[in-house]
């Protein structure tokens, strides 16, 4: 599955351009994830890099849940462990919700 697509990147706003709203306003854009796991990755914003690779501002809902960047490379590099290894993460593509809804 494609992670990023052209319908995605018109969608997330420019780095930082959410930041004085109230987090109920702000959209989560994109969720990507784990089949295998609880991982979860909510971008909120993202720019594209000038080496190509896309930087994400969102939450990251793991071993905890916290806002923070991630990189487009960073989740295209992620493998399943052992019987799953061959899968990676993936894009929910029915996700809707805002920023309060899975960062209270």
């Amino acid at each position: 599955m494609k992670l990023m697509t052209k319908a995605i990147e018109k969608k997330l706003p420019a780095l930082t351009s959410t930041s004085d709203r109230p987090m109920s306003e702000v959209p989560v854009v994109v969720k990507f994830f784990t089949p295998w796991g609880n991982w979860s990755w909510y971008a909120v914003e993202g720019e594209k890099q000038n080496d190509g690779d896309w930087l994400f501002y969102g939450v990251v809902e793991g071993m905890e849940k916290e806002l923070c960047y991630f990189t487009l490379s960073q989740l295209e590099e992620i493998r399943g462990p052992g019987w799953m290894h061959g899968l990676g993460v993936e894009r929910d593509r029915l996700f809707s919700a805002t920023l309060d809804k899975i960062h209270p």
